[in-house]
C-alpha cells in the first residue's frame, strides 16, 4: 500500500487490496447506474467477483440487487446500511469495501458501529468518499454562478468529508485509520469529463494532492 497522503487511483487500490481475499462489498449495485456500468464493463462488483476468493454484496436498492442476480451474481443481500444488525449474515471478512456510500447516509455513525460485527483484528475496512476540498469541484462550483444554487454534487449526497472530519468520525466509533490516501479522478471517468474539468483537476493535484477528487481511509478495529 502507498504511504500516507499519496495520490492513487481508487479502483486500482481496491483491486490490489481485494485480490485473493474474502470481501464484503457495500453499495455493490451502483444503482441507478447498474445496467450502464455492466454494459460498459465498469461495475466494481463484477471485478471483485473475478479476483477475490469470496465476495458478498450488500445494497439497500432491491432493483439493483435483482439486476446483479439476473447477471449471475450470488451472495447478495438487501439491507439498510444504517441497520446492519438486522442482516442475517454471521461471518467476518478480510476486506470490507465501503466505496462512495458514507456521503449518502443520514446517520454514518450507525453504519460504522454496525459494520464492526463483520470485522476481526485483521480486517481492513476501506472507506472512500468525495473530498470536501476537491479543487475541481471548488472551481466548477464558483464558475457555474446561479448564486450557489447549481452545485457540482450528486443529488443523493448529504455530506462532505475531509481528512480531519472523516478520521474523527471513524475514531469515535471504535476504529482506527491505518492509512489515509487521496484518489485522483478515475481513468475510467476522464473520457466522459469535459476537458476543462480534467485540466482543473490536474493542475490542482499537481499543486497539492489534498485537492484531489476523493479520500480513502483504510481502517481496522481499535486495539
Amino acid at each position: 500500500m502507498p504511504a500516507d497522503f499519496q495520490l492513487v487511483q481508487r479502483l486500482d487500490l481496491i483491486r490490489d487490496l481485494s485480490r485473493g481475499k474474502r470481501v464484503l462489498h457495500l453499495g455493490c449495485t451502483n444503482w441507478p447506474y447498474t445496467l450502464e456500468s455492466l454494459k460498459n464493463n465498469m461495475l466494481l462488483h463484477s471485478d471483485l467477483e473475478e479476483i477475490a476468493a469470496e465476495v458478498v454484496g450488500i445494497d439497500a436498492d432491491k432493483e439493483g440487487i435483482e439486476v446483479l442476480k439476473d447477471n449471475g451474481s450470488k451472495n447478495l443481500y438487501v439491507t439498510d446500511l444504517e441497520h446492519l444488525e438486522d442482516l442475517e449474515l454471521d461471518q467476518t471478512f478480510d476486506v470490507i469495501i465501503a466505496g462512495e456510500m458514507i456521503e449518502h447516509l443520514n446517520n454514518p455513525g450507525l453504519f460504522l458501529s454496525g459494520i464492526k460485527r463483520f470485522m476481526n483484528a485483521e480486517t481492513q475496512l476501506v472507506l472512500t468518499t468525495i473530498n470536501a476540498y476537491c479543487g475541481m469541484r471548488f472551481w466548477l462550483y464558483g464558475l457555474r454562478g446561479k448564486r450557489g444554487r447549481q452545485e457540482f454534487v450528486h443529488p443523493d449526497h448529504v455530506a462532505y468529508y475531509s481528512y480531519s472530519t472523516l478520521k474523527l468520525l471513524i475514531e469515535r466509533h471504535g476504529l482506527r485509520v491505518e492509512s489515509f490516501l487521496f484518489y485522483d479522478v478515475g481513468n475510467e471517468h476522464r473520457p466522459h469529463n469535459r476537458w476543462f474539468a480534467n485540466l482543473i483537476n490536474d493542475v490542482s493535484v499537481k499543486i497539492a494532492p489534498q485537492w484531489a477528487d476523493g479520500l480513502i481511509a483504510v481502517c481496522r478495529l481499535e486495539k
